[in-house]
């Protein structure tokens, strides 16, 4: 039976899609019932409200009303900011709704605080609007509905809505005369879903105009296939896949590419007819999920698009929301895409008219020009494969918008802004939440903390003395599969769990994974699962694991006796097909083929998954509860991408675990800790989500930067791990070192007389600031019998004075210390860095040291030193200055001299002054030199205590050749 409460709210909420209005005045307009006073009908509500059990529709509807209303970034209706108490209180107002009214619905539809995507923007014409949008809306809400339909959560559906909308209204009117492409990237985190975000975009762009749609999806067949499948089910849809056939007919489904998936037609959205018959326009898919781009279907007539005003171009209104639109999903691969682009070049002018949007997915995989800068002709830019033809598409249609995605964005961020045939996001950068649900960095890694709750939770390190630990993570991997079954058998609503999988990633060598399958294999069949023995060690396993890190919410056995019995089906389900062991490695395309790994078409995929490379993008894991990982590599984005273990893990998040090499060698004489790497490229990662936060709140309505105005900073905290492959740092400058407790030597010293006086000039208070009496400093090496001891003169200056100085220097070559510089001014900024700094001038204690007086201050001793390489010294200081420095600053424990450690201060860094002459000095009278004549040299130390937060720490940015002022550096000689 219909609620009429339901169907009125229903009908008053549908009037108010502009947003909030009198609530009470809707209902009298709309009810016919003129005899029921409104004030009347909020009180039933109101008792509704608060009588509502679980499941109730008029409460579900008014979820996601109210939740739509919070999450709206730019409403006309308010001005609190989207996400805000202040923004309910708004909506109520709007309303009318009283106070009791309010507490009622607050406790049913508490308001959703989570932060929205963070966007840095170019200004752009206002008219993709919330009315625009819903008028000629269609492809939208069908996805929309299927993502309820898959249980989705309104605050989710809210917040997809928001985000997708933010990247349509940011690219072109198609409907503008003027042919405008926009560029911009999206940025999400591995394994959270990003392909929902853009199948969004896609519907809301076609829905706005778009008629061509061309979907980069990977460099792999397997993962082109998944992402059509997904935009099929989710988007396409049954009509426009059968193209008028009659579903219910067996033989409309001959040649159907999706007649032998076990979702079809079930789980693909229908739109309850053609959509060109139901008044809105179909889709035309170019390729489908088996066949990649091959050439136009028919010919160049699968481009020919029917005009209803043929003397107007097709992006004409009249033309444009009467046209098919075209989807392709194709493959990053060199041919396919000449196929693409030789077709296109057939079609003619008509291309010029075409609005088309360029999906990008794992933008920074292929996409990106590696070529090296040095290789160039002269004025002229080389593109490597796939950068040259991705630049050819963008070329061939000035209507295209190009979005990228990706979770590891460091490589798109080195694009040159200056090169406008190139990817650079010039009109946004967008960067999502962090979803509900999400298993990801916090998750694994207790940032800033010394140990936690979710390293020992879920992280099992590998060390020397430990052994491989294999065996532990295989009966984990057992253990959990009969958890799984046990709490599906319970009625989790997470389950029944279709997928359960272990990940075993050691090597990228293809023969490495074939003898690790055979040991596993090996390692299965003597674990001993039916017998005593096993059963003993999983009994174990679960009282000192499990058990231990136990979701209270999750059921859980008392003993391992109420489990066995799931034991012993899990290990069914995983040796189903004889091994328990799938090798993917990715040599051919076949290795993607077996159907024990089609996570779509297979009912339950129960295996251990040995690989490496191919199983680090892009492809998802599906049920990835152990992951056993001990891959090492020298660049953080590649790093990032093989964390399958972070993404979405429903009644089982307590479950997981990852077994990771914590002593793994990275070459001949280097051992790193991955879990500590791990958490260093997280912190880079953070670091650049915050930037983008710290420029993203307009200012007067109008955006802070864009982001070629200010290209994004990319940090690096591990010194081992770089941000990309080096073929991707072409482009990349180096902006800021951040190196505590480390001794920093510039050599980079001018030449002419006049910047060498001035420079001295500027280290006049500095010298001001010596004491003159000479004292012996002394860091005992222990163990060598060396004398480290030295006679010094000191001095003490404040943080302020000394950046003072530091800022007036001059270089022969800038860059060699302005990223240390840099470093330096960001500690000054944040006002908790360093207190003081200790000046030591070592001084001569034989008569071969010459000594002179410097602006009036000294003498101090000289020392001579030449250039080695053009205008750069080679060593300056001598080693036996370091260990003082070192310690002063917090970088050693104990200097062994009394003296030395009354120096030591936790917030103290220590600037070492080497006046140094480059030729017999000539002295004046007293004893003094021409400024001219002297090279202040000088080495220093930043405070290396936590405190003085200074975390090591390397900074880049995208170089634009459009400007004129940016430092470059050699790479090689730049490297931290």
């Amino acid at each position: 039976m219909t609620d009429p409460l339901f169907t009125l709210h229903g009908d008053v909420l549908a009037a108010m899609r502009r947003g909030p209005r009198p609530f009470a005045k809707l209902v009298l307009a709309l009810s016919e019932d003129d005899d029921d006073p409104a004030d009347t009908r909020l009180s039933h509500f109101r008792d509704r409200v608060l009588a509502a059990g679980l499941g109730d529709g008029l409460i579900t509807l008014w979820h996601r009303t109210l939740t739509a209303w919070d999450l709206v970034e730019q409403a006309d209706w308010s001005a609190a900011p989207a996400r805000t108490d202040a923004r309910r209180s708004d909506t109520y107002e709007r309303l009318g709704f009283g106070v009791g009214l309010r507490k009622a619905l607050d406790s049913v539809v508490p308001v959703f605080k989570e932060p929205g995507p963070t966007v840095i923007s170019k200004e752009f014409v206002s008219w993709y609007s919330r009315d625009a949008a819903a008028a000629r809306a269609f492809y939208w809400p069908a996805y929309e509905r299927l993502l309820r339909r898959k249980g989705w959560p309104d605050t989710a559906v809210s917040g997809l809505d928001e985000a997708s909308h933010a990247v349509v209204e940011r690219l072109a009117d198609p409907t503008r005369p003027e042919a405008y492409g926009a560029r911009g990237l999206v940025v999400g985190y591995v394994q959270s879903g990003k392909t929902a975000n853009f199948t969004g975009v896609t519907a809301k762009a076609i829905d706005a105009g778009y008629r061509l749609v061309i979907v980069l999806g990977g460099t792999l067949n397997l993962l082109r296939g998944q992402t059509q499948r997904r935009l099929d089910m989710e988007l396409i849809g049954q009509e426009n896949i059968l193209r008028g056939a009659d579903p219910a007919d067996p033989d409309a489904l001959v040649g159907i590419d999706y007649q032998d998936d076990a979702d079809w037609p079930e789980k693909f959205v229908s739109h309850g007819g053609r959509p060109s018959a139901l008044g809105a326009f179909d889709i035309e898919r170019l390729t489908t999920r088996d066949d990649d781009y091959k050439s136009l279907l028919n010919g160049i007539r699968a481009l020919e698009f029917e005009k209803q005003s043929r003397t107007e171009p097709l992006y004409a209104p009249a033309n444009l929301h009467h046209a098919a639109a075209r989807v392709m999903v194709v493959k990053k691969n060199k041919s396919v895409l000449a196929k693409l682009i030789k077709d296109l070049k057939k079609i003619g002018p008509i291309l010029s008219e075409i609005p088309a949007l360029i999906i990008d997915d794992e933008s920074d995989q292929a996409s990106v020009n590696t070529t090296d800068p040095k290789k160039w002709e002269e004025g002229k830019v080389a593109r490597s494969a796939i950068n040259g033809q991705i630049s050819q598409l963008l070329g061939l249609l000035p209507r295209a918008q190009y979005v990228g995605y990706t979770a590891t964005p460091f490589a798109n961020v080195f694009v040159d802004p200056g090169d406008g045939e190139d990817i650079f996001p010039r009109d946004f950068l967008i960067s999502l939440p962090r979803p509900a649900g999400y298993m990801g960095v916090q998750d694994f890694h207790d940032l800033d903390t010394d140990g936690g709750t979710a390293e020992e939770t879920h992280v099992r390190g590998v060390y020397e003395d430990t052994g491989d630990r294999l065996q532990e993570a295989l009966d984990a991997f057992v253990l959990t599969g009969a958890l799984k079954l046990y709490r599906a058998d319970l009625g989790v609503p997470a389950g029944p769990f279709r997928h359960h999988t272990m990940l075993v990633h050691e090597s990228v060598r293809m023969a490495e994974h074939t003898a690790l399958a055979l040991r596993i294999n090996s390692m299965w069949h003597q674990a001993a699962y039916t017998g005593r023995e096993g059963h003993d060690r999983l009994a174990a396993l679960l009282a000192s694991d499990f058990h231990r890190f136990a979701d209270d919410g999750l059921p859980m056995p008392e003993s391992y006796e109420d489990l066995r019995g799931h034991v012993s089906r899990a290990r069914r389900l995983i040796n189903a097909g004889g091994t328990p062991v799938l090798v993917v490695n990715g040599d051919t395309e076949r290795d993607y083929d077996q159907p024990d790994l089609d996570f779509e078409r297979t009912p339950h995929v129960w295996k251990i998954l040995v690989g490496g490379t191919k199983l680090s993008r892009g492809f998802t894991v599906e049920g990835l509860t152990v992951t056993y990982y001990r891959r090492t590599t020298r660049q953080a984005d590649t790093l990032m991408q093989m964390g399958r273990w972070f993404g979405f893990r429903p009644g089982y998040r307590d479950l997981v675990r990852l077994y990771i090499g914590r002593e793994e060698s990275l070459g001949r004489t280097t051992t790193i800790d991955l879990y500590e790497a791990f958490e260093a490229i997280c912190r880079d990662e953070e670091t650049f989500r915050a930037q983008l936060t710290r420029y993203a709140t307009p200012i007067d309505g109008k955006p802070q930067v864009t982001p070629a105005q200010i290209p994004p900073l990319v940090s690096q905290h591990l010194s081992l791990i770089s941000p990309s492959a080096r073929n991707k740092m072409f482009n990349a400058e180096l902006v800021e070192i951040r190196s505590p407790g480390q001794w920093v030597e510039p050599t980079a010293y001018p030449v002419g007389a006049a910047e060498l006086r001035g420079n001295v000039e500027a280290w006049g208070a500095v010298l001001g600031a010596l004491d003159r009496t000479r004292v012996t400093l002394r860091c005992s090496a222990a163990g060598t019998g060396r004398d480290d001891s030295y006679e010094a003169v000191l001095g003490t200056i404040d943080h302020s004075t000394l950046l003072g100085v530091l800022c007036d220097l001059k270089w022969s070559v800038p860059a060699q210390f302005s990223p240390h510089l840099q470093s330096l001014v960001s500690a000054g900024e944040t006002g908790d860095g360093i207190d003081d700094w200790l000046v030591i001038a070592p001084q001569q204690t034989s008569g071969r040291g010459a000594g002179a007086n410097i602006l009036g201050h000294g003498p101090l001793s000289l020392a001579r030193r030449t250039r080695r390489r053009g205008d750069l010294f080679g060593a300056i200081s001598e080693p036996k200055h370091r260990g003082v420095a070192l310690r002063i600053a917090g970088a050693l424990k104990d200097s062994g001299d009394p003296l030395v450690e009354s120096l030591v201060r936790e917030r103290r860094g220590v600037v070492v002054l080497y006046p140094l002459v480059e030729a017999e000095p000539r002295l004046g009278p007293g004893g003094t030199i021409d400024p001219g004549d002297v090279v202040m040299a000088f080495a220093l130390v930043a405070p290396a205590s936590a405190k003085a937060g200074q975390r090591n720490l390397v900074r880049f940015r995208a170089i634009d050749s459009s400007k004129d002022d940016f430092a470059v550096i050699d790479r090689e000689e730049g490297r931290p």
